[in-house]
């Protein structure tokens, strides 16, 4: 697995401990919130892909429509009508503005077409060709509608597709990366923290002993100096003292006089 063997360099206390496991576990509510995020933008990314498809076939077929009255009206009308128009039109009634829609977080552009104003070309081709310059412009304004969805479509896409990008790397860094030396991190510290007790287990049985050995002798001194002390009470009774007669022995065996 990547990450094996790799951890945070920290000092391994209890303390450290609790920090490393609240770390983990808000890496791991992360990565699954990360992960359901991935998941939904996918499932818009691959839903706007089809409307680009379909838009894109359509959009070949209402291009062609559009072109093919354009070249009506100017055998109609002539080919001043351009002019005409051109001169008629002083703003532009087709606008399009831009809003922001929120999916899982990703705000995606979105183009919408809408009419501002009235238009002045209602005579335009009244003496001749008046009625194909008109079908002209109805079908200019259904191209006008599909780039423009198209264009809302295209600009989302590539959103989408550098937020599952960027989502799905931070994910792989969590599950490949993070996780792993935290996880790592934890075994370490509690191996650490296992091999302390271990020591203080071990080194409390020895002051227990050292304990039990001096708790042994004091007892053992106490029990003689108590034997000693019946006896010189013992020997006191009798008109003799055991220190007195040791000290007498002691004496005679360093006198050089007596010869036995």
């Amino acid at each position: 697995m990547a990450g094996q063997g790799q951890r945070l360099n920290v000092v391994p206390t209890v303390t450290v401990l609790g920090v490393i496991k609240a770390r983990l576990i808000g890496a791991t509510r992360g990565h699954a919130l990360l992960k359901k995020k991935s998941d939904a933008l996918t499932v818009q990314f691959r839903s706007i892909l089809k409307k680009i498809v379909s838009t894109k076939e359509s959009m070949g077929d209402i291009m062609k429509t559009s072109s093919f009255s354009l070249t009506e009206a100017k055998y109609v009308a002539g080919e001043n009508i351009k002019h005409v128009v051109l001169e008629n039109v002083k703003t532009a009634s087709l606008k399009v503005r831009s809003r922001q829609e929120n999916v899982a977080g990703v705000k995606l552009p979105k183009f919408e077409y809408f009419t501002d104003g009235e238009t002045k070309n209602d005579l335009t081709g009244l003496a001749r060709g008046g009625q194909q310059v008109q079908q002209c412009r109805v079908a200019y304004v259904k191209a006008i509608e599909v780039l423009v969805e198209l264009a809302s479509l295209q600009t989302s896409f590539l959103t989408l597709d550098e937020a599952i990008k960027t989502t799905n790397r931070r994910v792989n860094a969590l599950e490949n990366v993070v996780k792993p030396k935290l996880e790592n991190t934890i075994s370490y510290i509690k191996g650490e923290l296992d091999e302390l007790e271990r020591e203080d287990f071990f080194r409390l049985k020895k002051i227990q002993g050292f304990k039990r050995k001096e708790v042994e002798k004091q007892l053992a001194a106490a029990k003689l100096f108590a034997e000693d002390q019946v006896a010189e009470n013992f020997s006191l009774q009798r008109g003799i003292s055991i220190h007195a007669a040791h000290n007498l022995l002691n004496d005679s065996q360093n006198d050089e006089d007596i010869i036995f």
